[in-house]
């Protein structure tokens, strides 16, 4: 399973969204899009969004914390 997140610091549905994949005990790695440009450009081109958090899970784009369509797209 492929779980990628692109946050910012001061996000708070980001941390809600960590918070959510370490209680599941799903791996995922996370791009911080105010410091890396390339992971911001990456993040809008496969989102078309500029907001965070954007959540990746095995190539499927989720804008947002939306905790149902996360579990739908973790099979659970």
């Amino acid at each position: 399973m492929a779980v990628t997140i692109y946050t910012t610091p001061t996000c708070g549905y980001c941390k809600v969204a960590k918070e959510f994949f370490r209680t599941q005990h799903v791996p995922f790695t996370e791009y911080n899009v105010a410091s890396d440009q390339r992971k911001a450009e990456e993040m809008v081109r496969k989102s078309g969004q500029m907001g965070v958090p954007v959540i990746e899970v095995n190539g499927r784009i989720i804008v947002g914390f939306n905790r149902p369509e996360i579990e739908k797209a973790l099979h659970r």
